[in-house]
């Protein structure tokens, strides 16, 4: 079977890495892509209490699993299917169901601090950070965690003072330099677009031709 290769956007909270994935997926017209979130991987807390999950760390590394998401993003690089977990986020417990993926030729990894951690990024064939500013990115989070999270506005403010913003300064913008590219304003930035979906279908052919 041909290489699995996988791609990694990174970036701030709501900066628009769903929507290049979309874009990519869009113009690499490939059926076989998968896309797998970092979000999905946050550590399950069934031994703390409500109180105490809703007060964790989110953005910080070790809110998330990741040597069990490495272990899943090795076994599709050796053509070895996963379970993927899923994340509640109103109740912040990992659900009981999870999502069979198959191996395909393209896997997207996305998530705000996939280049932090030095084993994860290796693993990582092409690394795309998404920049976007962050009045943008914070009125993108609102609307998100409100229509879907159903969070307050209160606590989507006082989460992005309290750890969001910090976190970012600390780790996501830091992680920038390990990118092989970085993206201003994500999938809106069609030359980006064009010049990623190139690079992938360069490597598909080379490892079809190898």
């Amino acid at each position: 079977m041909s290489k699995n290769i996988i791609i990694g956007i990174a970036g701030g909270t709501g900066s628009g890495k769903t929507t290049l994935a979309d874009r990519i997926i869009e113009e690499l017209n490939e059926p076989n892509v998968v896309i797998i979130k970092q979000d999905a991987y946050y550590k399950s807390q069934e031994d703390l209490s409500f109180e105490e999950r809703k007060n964790t760390n989110f953005d910080h590394p070790d809110a998330f699993d990741t040597r069990f998401l490495i272990k899943h993003l090795k076994n599709l690089k050796d053509n070895v299917p996963i379970r993927m977990p899923q994340y509640d986020f109103t109740s912040h417990l990992r659900k009981k169901e999870t999502i069979p993926i198959s191996p395909h030729k393209v896997t997207i990894l996305e998530g705000i601090l996939i280049f932090e951690n030095k084993e994860l990024r290796n693993l990582l064939d092409i690394k795309i950070f998404v920049d976007t500013d962050s009045d943008v990115r914070i009125l993108r989070r609102i609307k998100r965690d409100i229509q879907e999270r159903a969070r307050t506005f209160e606590s989507v403010y006082a989460q992005y003072m309290k750890t969001v913003r910090p976190m970012h300064i600390e780790f996501v913008e830091p992680s920038k330099k390990f990118a092989d590219i970085i993206v201003p304003e994500g999938g809106m930035n069609i030359i980006a677009v064009d010049m990623i979906v190139s690079k992938i279908k360069h490597i598909l052919q080379e490892s079809e031709d190898s």
